[in-house]
């Protein structure tokens, strides 16, 4: 449920939209008061405890905000920010640790493999190697026979790969892949109104039809 809220919450900020975020912002904010309130009431932490540890844990890891060190770049910044992080979890052993399972799988694939790259597990020339990583795990795809098991494992090797390609063009893999989602979606949306002022469905249409009718609403989608 929370989740849900989660996601909820960013569709309004997306949008711009105040109102929709005032109103998002309370119901995950009633998710945390709840479990801050469960807790309470089995005495391992409250509210307050909360955010004092938050506090905490802001100054902590920022000590070129709130103490005396003095921290150049913002690369230096996130590097000193992962090493105070990696002080404080101790019993951590492998540096892929932490990075929450339950993520959507794109964000999460593109972490792992942002932590894999820290300790040494990287393309040494990933201009070159990831493209034809796409192109091996396109062709294995291909001769995959079926629609088991085999075929959505060379499936996800695919997707991977393509998230790595993203992580070193600078983009996020989970975004873009939303944004063409919505974009897909925008310009059904498009072709279904447009077809209704004449009366018609898309269903009503033939392949060469819909086509035509899908490049027009690119050009203004």
């Amino acid at each position: 449920m929370i989740l849900e809220e989660v996601y909820e919450l960013l569709e309004a900020i997306d949008e711009g939209d105040d109102d929709a975020l005032r109103e998002e912002l309370g119901d995950v904010l009633l998710h945390i008061i709840f479990h801050a309130q469960l807790a309470k009431e089995r005495r391992a932490f409250d509210l307050k405890s909360i955010a004092r540890d938050l506090a905490e844990k802001l100054i902590r890891r920022h000590p070129h905000v709130f103490g005396k060190e003095r921290i150049a770049t913002s690369s230096q910044v996130l590097k000193r920010w992962h090493q105070l992080k990696q002080e404080e979890k101790p019993a951590r052993r492998s540096s892929l640790d932490g990075i929450p399972h339950h993520l959507p799988s794109l964000l999460y694939a593109q972490n792992l493999q942002k932590r894999a790259a820290r300790v040494g597990f990287d393309w040494p020339d990933p201009a070159r190697g990831i493209p034809a990583k796409i192109r091996e795990e396109l062709r294995e795809l291909t001769e995959t026979q079926g629609n088991g098991p085999a075929f959505a494992r060379e499936l996800g090797d695919l997707f991977f790969t393509l998230v790595n390609l993203a992580r070193h063009r600078g983009v996020d893999a989970e975004t873009a892949c939303r944004d063409s989602a919505r974009r897909f979606a925008t310009r059904v949306r498009h072709i279904e109104t447009r077809l209704a002022k004449r009366g018609l469905k898309t269903t009503q249409l033939n392949p060469a039809e819909l086509d035509r009718e899908w490049k027009k609403a690119k050009r203004v989608r």
